[in-house]
Protein backbone atom coordinates (compact mmCIF):
# COMPACT_ATOMS: atom_id res chain seq x y z
CA UNK A 1 0.00 0.00 0.00
CA UNK A 2 2.76 2.21 1.08
CA UNK A 3 4.22 1.78 -2.37
CA UNK A 4 1.23 2.33 -4.08
CA UNK A 5 0.68 5.86 -2.47
CA UNK A 6 4.23 6.73 -3.26
CA UNK A 7 3.35 6.11 -6.90
CA UNK A 8 -0.06 7.90 -6.80
CA UNK A 9 1.94 10.95 -5.28
CA UNK A 10 4.89 10.67 -7.85
CA UNK A 11 2.14 10.05 -10.37
CA UNK A 12 -0.04 13.54 -9.53
CA UNK A 13 3.33 16.03 -9.24
CA UNK A 14 3.83 14.94 -12.66
CA UNK A 15 0.23 15.73 -13.50
CA UNK A 16 0.38 19.31 -11.55
CA UNK A 17 3.24 20.02 -13.98
CA UNK A 18 1.84 19.82 -17.30
CA UNK A 19 0.75 23.09 -18.39
CA UNK A 20 -3.14 23.92 -18.69
CA UNK A 21 -3.98 21.26 -16.09
CA UNK A 22 -3.75 23.90 -13.15
CA UNK A 23 -4.70 27.09 -14.94
CA UNK A 24 -7.68 28.66 -15.13
CA UNK A 25 -9.62 26.69 -17.67
CA UNK A 26 -12.41 24.67 -19.52
CA UNK A 27 -12.47 21.48 -18.05
CA UNK A 28 -9.09 19.30 -19.01
CA UNK A 29 -9.88 15.85 -19.49
CA UNK A 30 -6.43 14.37 -20.38
CA UNK A 31 -5.55 13.58 -16.52
CA UNK A 32 -4.56 9.84 -15.52
CA UNK A 33 -7.26 8.30 -14.52
CA UNK A 34 -6.52 5.47 -11.29
CA UNK A 35 -8.75 2.10 -12.11
CA UNK A 36 -11.17 1.80 -13.27
CA UNK A 37 -9.54 3.93 -16.35
CA UNK A 38 -12.27 3.87 -18.35
CA UNK A 39 -15.34 5.47 -17.62
CA UNK A 40 -18.89 4.19 -19.23
CA UNK A 41 -22.16 5.99 -20.25
CA UNK A 42 -24.03 6.53 -17.03
CA UNK A 43 -27.93 6.81 -16.05
CA UNK A 44 -29.85 7.31 -19.42
CA UNK A 45 -32.07 10.68 -19.46
CA UNK A 46 -34.82 8.81 -19.78
CA UNK A 47 -34.71 6.25 -16.61
CA UNK A 48 -36.12 7.74 -13.01
CA UNK A 49 -34.03 8.94 -10.93
CA UNK A 50 -32.89 7.44 -7.88
CA UNK A 51 -35.34 7.88 -4.75
CA UNK A 52 -34.82 7.82 -1.24
CA UNK A 53 -38.26 6.01 0.53
CA UNK A 54 -39.56 9.31 2.11
CA UNK A 55 -39.75 10.32 -1.80
CA UNK A 56 -41.07 7.15 -2.77
CA UNK A 57 -44.02 7.38 0.08
CA UNK A 58 -44.79 10.94 -1.16
CA UNK A 59 -45.30 9.79 -4.34
CA UNK A 60 -47.67 6.83 -3.28
CA UNK A 61 -49.85 8.91 -1.10
CA UNK A 62 -49.98 12.00 -3.37
CA UNK A 63 -49.26 15.93 -3.43
CA UNK A 64 -53.26 15.95 -1.25
CA UNK A 65 -52.30 13.72 1.21
CA UNK A 66 -48.63 14.65 1.73
CA UNK A 67 -46.46 17.56 1.92
CA UNK A 68 -42.84 16.86 1.34
CA UNK A 69 -40.32 14.84 2.68
CA UNK A 70 -36.76 15.13 3.93
CA UNK A 71 -33.93 13.45 5.85
CA UNK A 72 -33.50 14.05 9.87
CA UNK A 73 -29.83 14.53 11.52
CA UNK A 74 -30.46 10.47 12.10
CA UNK A 75 -30.43 10.08 8.63
CA UNK A 76 -33.97 9.07 8.72
CA UNK A 77 -36.45 9.85 6.40
CA UNK A 78 -39.78 12.03 7.31
CA UNK A 79 -42.92 12.53 5.54
CA UNK A 80 -45.20 15.38 6.35
CA UNK A 81 -48.53 14.19 6.29
CA UNK A 82 -51.87 15.60 6.63
CA UNK A 83 -54.07 12.65 7.76
CA UNK A 84 -53.98 9.63 10.21
CA UNK A 85 -54.44 7.36 7.47
CA UNK A 86 -51.24 8.30 5.53
CA UNK A 87 -49.21 8.42 8.91
CA UNK A 88 -49.68 4.97 9.51
CA UNK A 89 -48.79 3.95 5.96
CA UNK A 90 -45.26 6.12 6.47
CA UNK A 91 -44.82 4.78 9.96
CA UNK A 92 -45.36 0.77 8.38
CA UNK A 93 -42.77 1.27 5.70
CA UNK A 94 -40.58 2.40 8.16
CA UNK A 95 -40.27 6.37 7.90
CA UNK A 96 -41.24 9.07 10.27
CA UNK A 97 -44.39 11.05 9.65
CA UNK A 98 -45.10 14.33 10.90
CA UNK A 99 -48.38 16.24 10.98
CA UNK A 100 -48.75 18.91 8.76
CA UNK A 101 -51.73 21.36 8.40
CA UNK A 102 -51.38 22.32 4.66
CA UNK A 103 -50.46 19.69 1.57
CA UNK A 104 -47.95 19.80 -1.24
CA UNK A 105 -51.47 20.98 -3.34
CA UNK A 106 -51.43 23.67 -1.02
CA UNK A 107 -48.04 24.87 -1.34
CA UNK A 108 -47.61 24.63 -4.66
CA UNK A 109 -50.85 26.86 -5.27
CA UNK A 110 -49.19 29.52 -3.53
CA UNK A 111 -45.94 29.35 -4.96
CA UNK A 112 -48.24 29.73 -8.36
CA UNK A 113 -50.36 32.68 -7.22
CA UNK A 114 -47.09 34.35 -6.04
CA UNK A 115 -45.80 33.79 -9.67
CA UNK A 116 -48.71 35.23 -11.08
CA UNK A 117 -47.67 38.47 -9.59
CA UNK A 118 -45.92 41.11 -10.43
CA UNK A 119 -42.36 40.09 -11.54
CA UNK A 120 -39.99 41.95 -8.57
CA UNK A 121 -36.53 41.00 -8.91
CA UNK A 122 -34.48 40.30 -5.90
CA UNK A 123 -36.42 37.83 -4.90
CA UNK A 124 -36.84 34.81 -4.39
CA UNK A 125 -39.18 32.02 -2.64
CA UNK A 126 -39.37 28.14 -2.14
CA UNK A 127 -40.69 25.16 -0.07
CA UNK A 128 -39.85 24.50 3.26
CA UNK A 129 -41.02 21.30 3.76
CA UNK A 130 -39.75 20.86 7.44
CA UNK A 131 -41.54 23.89 8.50
CA UNK A 132 -44.98 23.65 6.00
CA UNK A 133 -44.67 26.59 4.88
CA UNK A 134 -43.72 28.33 1.30
CA UNK A 135 -40.76 31.17 2.11
CA UNK A 136 -40.44 34.43 0.20
CA UNK A 137 -36.96 36.27 0.50
CA UNK A 138 -36.24 39.93 -0.01
CA UNK A 139 -32.66 40.79 -1.20
CA UNK A 140 -31.20 44.17 -0.09
CA UNK A 141 -32.14 45.53 -3.70
CA UNK A 142 -35.97 45.29 -3.49
CA UNK A 143 -37.38 48.76 -2.53
CA UNK A 144 -39.70 48.75 0.47
CA UNK A 145 -42.80 49.72 -1.53
CA UNK A 146 -42.32 46.20 -3.69
CA UNK A 147 -42.02 44.31 -0.66
CA UNK A 148 -45.31 45.99 0.42
CA UNK A 149 -47.37 45.07 -2.32
CA UNK A 150 -45.60 41.25 -2.61
CA UNK A 151 -46.02 41.19 1.63
CA UNK A 152 -50.24 42.27 0.70
CA UNK A 153 -49.96 38.75 -2.10
CA UNK A 154 -48.68 36.70 0.60
CA UNK A 155 -51.29 37.62 3.04
CA UNK A 156 -53.79 37.00 1.03
CA UNK A 157 -52.33 33.36 0.40
CA UNK A 158 -52.72 32.85 3.63
CA UNK A 159 -50.45 32.11 7.06
CA UNK A 160 -48.09 29.49 5.58
CA UNK A 161 -46.41 31.98 3.62
CA UNK A 162 -43.48 33.61 5.32
CA UNK A 163 -41.97 36.57 4.34
CA UNK A 164 -38.08 37.05 5.09
CA UNK A 165 -35.83 39.89 3.93
CA UNK A 166 -32.10 38.77 3.59
CA UNK A 167 -28.75 40.31 3.08
CA UNK A 168 -26.27 41.16 -0.29
CA UNK A 169 -27.87 40.14 -3.60
CA UNK A 170 -29.45 37.44 -5.41
CA UNK A 171 -27.12 36.80 -8.40
CA UNK A 172 -26.27 34.46 -10.79
CA UNK A 173 -22.59 33.83 -10.04
CA UNK A 174 -20.54 34.94 -12.84
CA UNK A 175 -17.65 37.12 -12.07
CA UNK A 176 -17.97 40.19 -14.13
CA UNK A 177 -15.66 42.35 -11.97
CA UNK A 178 -12.16 40.40 -11.81
CA UNK A 179 -10.34 40.22 -15.23
CA UNK A 180 -10.01 36.17 -14.61
CA UNK A 181 -10.43 34.67 -17.99
CA UNK A 182 -12.77 37.33 -20.33
CA UNK A 183 -13.46 40.47 -20.96
CA UNK A 184 -16.97 39.80 -19.21
CA UNK A 185 -16.29 37.36 -16.34
CA UNK A 186 -16.07 33.07 -15.95
CA UNK A 187 -17.88 30.21 -15.21
CA UNK A 188 -16.94 26.91 -14.41
CA UNK A 189 -17.30 23.13 -15.66
CA UNK A 190 -19.62 21.18 -14.40
CA UNK A 191 -20.07 17.62 -15.20
CA UNK A 192 -19.14 15.57 -18.31
CA UNK A 193 -22.40 14.13 -20.39
CA UNK A 194 -23.04 12.64 -23.77
CA UNK A 195 -25.60 11.80 -26.27
CA UNK A 196 -23.81 8.44 -27.41
CA UNK A 197 -21.45 10.13 -30.01
CA UNK A 198 -20.49 13.62 -28.90
CA UNK A 199 -19.12 14.69 -25.35
CA UNK A 200 -20.33 17.73 -23.93
CA UNK A 201 -19.65 19.54 -20.52
CA UNK A 202 -23.00 20.22 -18.58
CA UNK A 203 -23.22 24.17 -17.02
CA UNK A 204 -25.08 26.88 -15.78
CA UNK A 205 -27.10 28.59 -19.41
CA UNK A 206 -26.19 32.01 -18.18
CA UNK A 207 -22.91 31.90 -18.86
CA UNK A 208 -23.30 32.17 -22.53
CA UNK A 209 -25.71 32.09 -25.03
CA UNK A 210 -25.30 29.86 -27.67
CA UNK A 211 -22.41 29.81 -30.10
CA UNK A 212 -20.43 31.23 -26.96
CA UNK A 213 -17.08 30.33 -27.46
CA UNK A 214 -15.00 28.55 -24.49
CA UNK A 215 -11.15 28.77 -23.43
CA UNK A 216 -8.82 27.15 -21.05
CA UNK A 217 -6.19 29.77 -20.76
CA UNK A 218 -6.37 33.84 -20.42
CA UNK A 219 -5.18 34.35 -24.03
CA UNK A 220 -7.67 32.44 -26.19
CA UNK A 221 -5.09 30.31 -27.46
CA UNK A 222 -6.49 27.43 -25.84
CA UNK A 223 -9.78 26.90 -27.69
CA UNK A 224 -12.08 23.74 -25.58
CA UNK A 225 -15.48 24.25 -27.13
CA UNK A 226 -18.63 26.28 -27.89
CA UNK A 227 -22.11 26.41 -26.10
CA UNK A 228 -25.48 25.26 -27.57
CA UNK A 229 -28.86 23.90 -26.49
CA UNK A 230 -29.23 26.46 -23.07
CA UNK A 231 -31.99 27.50 -21.29
CA UNK A 232 -31.65 30.94 -19.29
CA UNK A 233 -33.67 32.53 -18.09
CA UNK A 234 -36.74 30.19 -16.91
CA UNK A 235 -33.98 27.22 -16.38
CA UNK A 236 -30.29 27.52 -16.02
CA UNK A 237 -28.68 24.98 -17.97
CA UNK A 238 -26.75 24.66 -21.20
CA UNK A 239 -24.21 22.08 -23.15
CA UNK A 240 -20.57 22.55 -23.92
CA UNK A 241 -19.50 21.01 -27.14
CA UNK A 242 -15.70 19.51 -27.23
CA UNK A 243 -13.91 20.44 -30.31
CA UNK A 244 -12.53 17.40 -30.38
CA UNK A 245 -15.87 15.69 -29.65
CA UNK A 246 -14.49 13.49 -26.92
CA UNK A 247 -14.27 14.92 -22.78
CA UNK A 248 -11.11 11.93 -22.70
CA UNK A 249 -9.45 10.29 -20.06
CA UNK A 250 -10.92 11.22 -16.18
CA UNK A 251 -14.10 12.20 -17.87
CA UNK A 252 -15.97 10.44 -14.73
CA UNK A 253 -14.29 12.77 -12.29
CA UNK A 254 -15.03 16.09 -10.90
CA UNK A 255 -11.99 18.58 -9.35
CA UNK A 256 -12.17 19.35 -5.50
CA UNK A 257 -8.57 20.93 -5.25
CA UNK A 258 -5.38 19.75 -4.13
CA UNK A 259 -4.72 17.75 -7.13
CA UNK A 260 -7.50 15.77 -5.92
CA UNK A 261 -11.14 14.75 -7.77
CA UNK A 262 -14.33 12.62 -7.06
CA UNK A 263 -15.78 10.07 -8.96
CA UNK A 264 -19.29 10.58 -10.07
CA UNK A 265 -21.67 6.95 -10.24
CA UNK A 266 -24.82 8.08 -10.82
CA UNK A 267 -27.03 10.83 -10.54
CA UNK A 268 -30.42 11.29 -8.43
CA UNK A 269 -33.01 13.56 -7.78
CA UNK A 270 -31.67 15.99 -4.08
CA UNK A 271 -33.66 15.72 -0.45
CA UNK A 272 -33.85 18.32 1.94
CA UNK A 273 -32.17 17.81 4.78
CA UNK A 274 -29.04 15.99 2.80
CA UNK A 275 -25.55 16.58 3.57
CA UNK A 276 -23.82 18.34 -0.40
CA UNK A 277 -20.60 19.39 -1.76
CA UNK A 278 -20.06 22.10 -4.35
CA UNK A 279 -17.17 22.41 -6.18
CA UNK A 280 -16.04 25.74 -7.89
CA UNK A 281 -13.16 27.30 -10.02
CA UNK A 282 -13.68 30.55 -7.58
CA UNK A 283 -13.80 29.07 -4.04
CA UNK A 284 -13.39 25.37 -4.01
CA UNK A 285 -14.95 22.49 -2.44
CA UNK A 286 -17.57 23.60 0.40
CA UNK A 287 -19.97 21.86 2.25
CA UNK A 288 -23.66 22.56 3.22
CA UNK A 289 -27.36 21.24 3.08
CA UNK A 290 -30.10 21.12 1.18
CA UNK A 291 -32.69 23.38 2.93
CA UNK A 292 -35.82 23.81 0.17
CA UNK A 293 -36.85 22.03 -3.24
CA UNK A 294 -38.83 23.78 -6.19
CA UNK A 295 -36.93 27.32 -5.26
CA UNK A 296 -37.76 30.42 -7.68
CA UNK A 297 -35.64 33.06 -8.22
CA UNK A 298 -36.29 36.16 -9.99
CA UNK A 299 -32.62 37.22 -10.88
CA UNK A 300 -32.03 40.89 -12.81
CA UNK A 301 -32.12 38.69 -15.93
CA UNK A 302 -34.42 36.71 -15.79
CA UNK A 303 -36.94 34.42 -13.46
CA UNK A 304 -35.30 30.59 -12.89
CA UNK A 305 -37.67 27.96 -11.32
CA UNK A 306 -37.33 24.30 -9.89
CA UNK A 307 -33.80 25.01 -8.63
CA UNK A 308 -32.78 23.31 -5.22
CA UNK A 309 -31.62 25.70 -2.40
CA UNK A 310 -28.92 25.45 -0.09
CA UNK A 311 -27.16 27.23 2.66
CA UNK A 312 -23.55 26.05 1.12
CA UNK A 313 -21.61 28.83 -0.17
CA UNK A 314 -20.58 30.19 -3.47
CA UNK A 315 -19.33 33.24 -5.19
CA UNK A 316 -18.89 34.73 -8.86
CA UNK A 317 -17.10 32.43 -10.96
CA UNK A 318 -18.59 29.18 -9.01
CA UNK A 319 -21.75 29.34 -11.61
CA UNK A 320 -21.86 26.22 -13.51
CA UNK A 321 -19.44 24.12 -11.12
CA UNK A 322 -21.18 20.20 -9.75
CA UNK A 323 -23.15 20.03 -6.67
CA UNK A 324 -22.80 16.20 -5.33
CA UNK A 325 -22.83 13.87 -2.41
CA UNK A 326 -21.46 10.62 -2.41
CA UNK A 327 -20.31 10.79 -5.72
CA UNK A 328 -23.77 10.91 -6.77
CA UNK A 329 -24.44 14.54 -9.41
CA UNK A 330 -27.07 16.42 -7.76
CA UNK A 331 -26.96 19.73 -9.21
CA UNK A 332 -24.69 22.80 -11.24
CA UNK A 333 -24.30 26.28 -9.42
CA UNK A 334 -27.20 28.55 -10.92
CA UNK A 335 -26.85 31.90 -8.25
CA UNK A 336 -27.37 32.93 -4.68
CA UNK A 337 -26.42 35.91 -1.95
CA UNK A 338 -23.19 36.36 -0.05
CA UNK A 339 -20.01 34.61 -0.30
CA UNK A 340 -17.98 32.18 1.32
CA UNK A 341 -16.91 34.69 4.28
CA UNK A 342 -20.33 35.43 5.48
CA UNK A 343 -22.07 32.72 4.13
CA UNK A 344 -25.22 32.87 2.43
CA UNK A 345 -27.79 31.09 -0.01
CA UNK A 346 -27.15 29.06 -3.15
CA UNK A 347 -29.27 27.11 -5.91
CA UNK A 348 -28.55 24.63 -8.20
CA UNK A 349 -30.50 23.19 -11.35
CA UNK A 350 -30.72 20.20 -10.82
CA UNK A 351 -28.97 17.42 -12.82
CA UNK A 352 -31.84 15.27 -13.67
CA UNK A 353 -33.71 17.57 -15.58
CA UNK A 354 -31.58 19.07 -17.37
CA UNK A 355 -30.09 15.20 -18.74
CA UNK A 356 -33.87 14.89 -19.53
CA UNK A 357 -34.34 18.00 -21.24
CA UNK A 358 -31.31 17.92 -23.42
CA UNK A 359 -31.38 14.25 -24.75
CA UNK A 360 -27.87 13.28 -22.90
CA UNK A 361 -26.33 11.22 -20.49
CA UNK A 362 -24.31 11.94 -17.45
CA UNK A 363 -21.17 10.19 -18.04
CA UNK A 364 -20.08 7.70 -14.39
CA UNK A 365 -17.41 5.95 -13.23
CA UNK A 366 -17.72 1.77 -14.23
CA UNK A 367 -18.93 0.08 -10.65
CA UNK A 368 -16.02 -2.13 -9.76
CA UNK A 369 -16.50 -5.79 -11.24
CA UNK A 370 -19.16 -4.34 -14.07
CA UNK A 371 -19.79 -3.05 -17.23
CA UNK A 372 -22.20 -1.18 -19.20
CA UNK A 373 -24.42 1.64 -17.54
CA UNK A 374 -23.85 2.04 -13.99
CA UNK A 375 -26.76 2.25 -11.80
CA UNK A 376 -27.72 5.23 -10.31
CA UNK A 377 -27.18 5.17 -6.30
CA UNK A 378 -29.52 6.65 -3.60
CA UNK A 379 -29.31 9.83 -2.94
CA UNK A 380 -27.23 9.83 0.43
CA UNK A 381 -28.56 10.14 3.89
CA UNK A 382 -27.41 11.76 6.83
CA UNK A 383 -23.86 12.98 6.94
CA UNK A 384 -21.56 12.17 3.72
CA UNK A 385 -18.35 12.69 2.29
CA UNK A 386 -17.59 13.84 -1.19
CA UNK A 387 -17.01 10.29 -1.75
CA UNK A 388 -16.58 6.92 -0.22
CA UNK A 389 -16.14 3.77 -1.45
CA UNK A 390 -17.90 2.54 2.08
CA UNK A 391 -20.05 3.61 4.26
CA UNK A 392 -18.49 6.76 6.48
CA UNK A 393 -19.09 6.81 10.10
CA UNK A 394 -18.98 8.17 13.37
CA UNK A 395 -17.33 11.91 11.94
CA UNK A 396 -19.13 14.77 11.03
CA UNK A 397 -18.62 16.45 7.74
CA UNK A 398 -16.31 19.15 8.94
CA UNK A 399 -14.29 16.26 10.03
CA UNK A 400 -14.53 14.75 6.60
CA UNK A 401 -13.93 17.73 4.74
CA UNK A 402 -10.63 18.33 6.68
CA UNK A 403 -9.64 14.86 5.75
CA UNK A 404 -10.30 15.24 2.23
CA UNK A 405 -8.58 18.10 1.99
CA UNK A 406 -5.65 17.05 3.63
CA UNK A 407 -2.41 16.23 1.64
CA UNK A 408 -1.92 12.68 3.12
CA UNK A 409 -4.51 11.57 1.99
CA UNK A 410 -3.83 10.07 -1.24
CA UNK A 411 -4.91 6.99 -1.70
CA UNK A 412 -8.64 4.83 -2.46
CA UNK A 413 -9.63 4.86 1.10
CA UNK A 414 -11.74 8.08 0.33
CA UNK A 415 -12.46 7.39 -3.31
CA UNK A 416 -10.93 11.02 -3.53
CA UNK A 417 -8.50 9.64 -6.52
CA UNK A 418 -5.15 11.75 -6.38
CA UNK A 419 -3.93 10.00 -9.44
CA UNK A 420 -7.57 10.45 -11.07
CA UNK A 421 -7.46 14.25 -11.74
CA UNK A 422 -9.32 16.44 -13.62
CA UNK A 423 -9.13 20.37 -13.51
CA UNK A 424 -12.58 21.55 -13.62
CA UNK A 425 -11.68 24.65 -13.68
CA UNK A 426 -12.44 28.54 -14.77
CA UNK A 427 -14.15 28.89 -17.88
CA UNK A 428 -15.73 32.12 -19.54
CA UNK A 429 -17.34 32.26 -23.00
CA UNK A 430 -16.73 34.59 -25.94
CA UNK A 431 -19.88 35.33 -28.12
CA UNK A 432 -18.25 34.72 -31.14
CA UNK A 433 -14.27 33.30 -33.04
CA UNK A 434 -13.80 37.23 -34.45
CA UNK A 435 -13.81 38.07 -30.41
CA UNK A 436 -10.51 36.01 -29.85
CA UNK A 437 -8.27 39.06 -30.79
CA UNK A 438 -10.30 41.66 -28.38
CA UNK A 439 -9.65 38.86 -25.78
CA UNK A 440 -5.94 39.15 -25.88
CA UNK A 441 -5.88 42.45 -26.12
CA UNK A 442 -7.99 42.46 -23.09
CA UNK A 443 -5.37 40.49 -21.07
CA UNK A 444 -2.21 42.25 -22.66
CA UNK A 445 -3.76 45.37 -20.47
CA UNK A 446 -4.57 44.11 -17.84
CA UNK A 447 -2.27 41.37 -16.83
CA UNK A 448 0.63 43.03 -18.73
Amino acid sequence: MRHARRRVVRRVTRLAAVGGLLLGGAMVTNAVASEPPDPSIGVPYSARPATSMGTDLVSRLGTSRTAGSWVDSAGRPVVAVTDEKAADEVERAGARAKMVRHSMSDLKSATATLRSAPRVPGTAWALDYKSNEVVVRGDSTVSASDWSRLTDVAEGIGGFVRMERTEGTFTTRVNGAQPILSTAGRCSAGFNVTDGTTDYILTAGHCGPDGSVWFADDRGRKQVGSSLKGSFPGDDYSLVKYDSGRAGEGADVVAVGDGKGVRITGVADAEVGQKIFRSGSTSGLRQGEVTALNATVNYPEGTVTGLIETNVCAEPGDSGGPMFADGVALGVTSGGSGDCRAGGTTFFQPVTKALTELGVKLIVAKQAGGTGASPAPAASQGAASPGSSAPVTGEDVSGLLTRLTDPRNVGPGLLVIAGSLVALVATRWIRAEQDRKAYRQYYSATWG
